[in-house]
């Protein structure tokens, strides 16, 4: 879906065709959402966009900001947590947004539909002033920080996981819990991978370095960048808060295993005696030089009993001051 709006004299008007939208006095701002390659393509031709960019727009490669003859390219990545289509709960879900910035011009490219993106659209289109008078390069500060925005929205719901987490593994070893710290680790990677060279490609535009970005809205370009630099910091910090549930949960596990090692100790301990007591009256060496005299003995079982359950009671009360028990 294709969306073309010129503004000029404090209105916003559609345009049907590209290339009378870049051809008009004012600024451009297409929009290409659920963007299929034959759409890509007219974009591409009616505003010369460089084959390049346009290449790791379909690639997916990671974001990155690239000077070009023109127009400036930046690419970044909209991240939602969607529910797993395999064997996982949940999963990082990408979509790439190309943000390409002309001297009175700005076109975004999306393979997939990005709601954030759209919401921006919707507002100029509404008659938004605020967007595409300041500029080409302020309209394209908008779309990337609604992008932006989104991820606080993602660690909103990794910060509740891990709160989970952290509350069932001081007091479960179920295999289920180590497979959702598992998945937080996972998602937190994967979005940590996403972060990282968006960060680096905003630094780039809040430097002023392409000729597009004006100074004045330089100090748009830094927010975001401020934004990334916190949302770097948070994700490592969730790494971290991930990695101690996880230690938390193997110490409680082998705690576990620990407590039931004593007991089979103690139950051990307490039979091996008795064992071998049984073993030995089993025998029943009634004659012979090497006789038992007290098998004829009349107190002889009752004794043997005694004997037993007293060995019994001294290992007890020793394991029991030990701490076994």
């Amino acid at each position: 879906m294709i969306s073309a709006l010129v503004y000029a004299d404090r209105e916003a008007v559609a345009y049907d065709d590209l290339t009378a939208a870049r051809r008009a006095v004012g600024t451009t701002w297409v929009h290409v959402a659920d963007a299929d390659d034959e759409e890509i393509d007219a974009v591409a031709a009616a505003f010369d966009l460089h084959r390049l960019a346009i290449d790791d727009l379909r690639n997916g490669v990671r974001a990155k900001t690239e000077e070009f003859a023109d127009h400036t390219f930046v690419l970044l990545k909209s991240v939602t947590l969607t529910p797993g289509e395999t064997t996982f709960e949940k999963e990082v879900a990408t979509s790439p947004v190309g943000i390409f910035i002309g001297r009175d011009w700005v076109v975004t490219l999306s393979p997939g539909r990005v709601a954030a993106v759209q919401r921006v659209m919707d507002a100029a289109e509404r008659g938004d002033e605020r967007l595409l008078h300041r500029g080409p390069d302020f309209t394209a500060s908008r779309v990337a920080d609604v992008i932006v925005d989104a991820y606080f929205d993602l660690l909103d719901d990794v910060e509740t996981d891990i709160e989970e987490i952290e509350e069932e593994v001081l007091v479960s070893t179920d295999i289920e819990t180590l497979e959702k710290i598992n998945d937080v680790r996972r998602d937190l990677l994967s979005f940590r991978k996403q972060v990282w060279p968006a960060r680096e490609a905003v630094g780039t535009l809040a430097r002023g370095d392409p000729p597009q970005v004006q100074q004045q809205t330089e100090k748009y370009f830094r927010d975001i960048h401020d934004h990334l630099v916190q949302i770097v910091d948070l994700t490592e910090t969730y790494r971290d808060l991930v990695a101690g549930a996880r230690d938390i949960y193997l110490n409680t596990l082998s705690q576990s295993t620990n407590e039931v090692m004593k007991v089979l100790t103690v139950v051990a301990t307490i039979f091996i005696p008795l064992t071998f007591v049984v073993g030995v009256y089993g025998m029943n060496f009634a004659g012979g030089p090497y006789n038992m005299p007290e098998l004829g003995w009349t107190y002889a079982y009752p004794a043997t009993i005694l004997g037993m359950a007293l060995m019994t009671a001294l290992m007890l009360v020793h394991f029991r001051r030990r701490g076994y028990l």
